[in-house]
């Protein structure tokens, strides 16, 4: 198993070279660091924009899944920038409520909880954030239509990180 400081060198030698990715195997333990990619934010409000220093680690629970892919738009080489949801008057984001893996569906094998463009119920779940083995759903907190869905699948998503966008009715 790997000691935190050795973590923060991988962590900070991916960082400054040209590599995206990096896999670790070690004693049955697995570990993925990925760079995070440039998303294109499309026909919302202004952001705000916050520095952030390194990628992202990601330890998958079974097998390799999606690595955390925070929404980001980078400036040049080495510099990123994280881009974060601006609240505007008539949406409301739903943001996860604590740090875990995102899920669309309740198993591998069945529809999403909710497409882009579906009605919900303030009641209504809309996905699950699995933390330490413990599968929690999330509410839309508000009656509305989605608008947009910011998280994939198996990805691994921070404490009030943005996961939907609703249009409340």
């Amino acid at each position: 198993m790997l000691t935190v400081n050795e973590l923060k060198d991988l962590i900070k030698a991916l960082d400054e070279s040209n590599v995206d990715e990096l896999k670790f195997e070690q004693e049955g333990s697995k570990l993925v660091l990925r760079k995070q990619k440039e998303v294109q934010v499309v026909g919302q409000a202004p952001v705000a924009i916050q520095q952030t220093a390194a990628p992202t680690p990601v330890v998958p629970h079974a097998s390799p899944t999606q690595a955390a892919q925070a929404p980001q738009t980078s400036k040049s080489e080495g510099e990123k920038v994280q881009v974060t949801q601006a609240t505007n008057d008539n949406l409301h984001t739903i943001t996860s409520p604590m740090v875990g893996t995102f899920y669309s569906a309740p198993s591998p094998d069945s529809d999403p909880y909710v497409l882009k463009g579906d009605q919900v119920q303030a009641n209504s779940v809309v996905c699950i954030v699995e933390a330490m083995k413990l599968m929690n759903e999330i509410e839309a907190e508000v009656s509305g239509k989605i608008v947009e869905i910011l998280a994939e699948n198996g990805e691994l998503v921070e404490y009030g990180q943005p996961l939907f966008v609703v249009e409340p009715a």
